[in-house]
């Protein structure tokens, strides 16, 4: 199995009148998204299935990053990708999905690089950047890069 862990681009500042889960992507955030999109477009990122927190920043970025891609599929919401999700349901999620099976899987930190550290038995999986990838194949990272890397950067 082939999971692309994704963190979300940049959003906007959390405001009394904008409670967190609810910030859209920045004008910035929504240019990373595409990027981040087209890098992954290059680097054969072809999914058979797109995860995303309920978050809004998480959805705008699955909606970017799978326009990029030219996803024609669905993106499903999972509440166990939230930032206060259990990183555990989405390792059972995965574990029952097909073995050639390719998931793009769009979070938060600390969880998305939790769930890195959980697919590959890697304690110390580095955190991801806003609006950066890795691929991790089999339980081995492959590679990692962000929205603005030239080159995906080996592990």
């Amino acid at each position: 199995m082939i999971v692309f862990l994704v963190r979300h681009a940049h959003a906007i500042a959390e405001r009394r009148d904008l409670p967190d889960g609810a910030r859209p992507l920045s004008a910035d955030g929504r240019d990373q998204a595409r990027e981040l999109g087209r890098r992954l477009r290059w680097h054969d990122c072809t999914p058979t299935a797109v995860w995303t927190s309920p978050l809004t920043r998480a959805v705008m970025t699955a909606e970017l990053v799978a326009a990029t891609l030219e996803w024609g599929g669905p993106i499903d919401s999972v509440p166990a990708l939230a930032p206060d999700g259990r990183v555990g349901d989405v390792v059972a999620a995965l574990a029952a999905l097909d073995r050639t099976s390719a998931v793009v899987v769009f979070g938060h930190e600390p969880s998305i690089s939790a769930l890195g550290a959980r697919l590959t038995g890697d304690p110390d999986f580095a955190p991801l950047a806003k609006a950066q990838a890795v691929r991790i194949d089999g339980g081995v990272v492959r590679w990692r890069f962000a929205h603005d890397d030239v080159a995906p950067r080996a592990p």
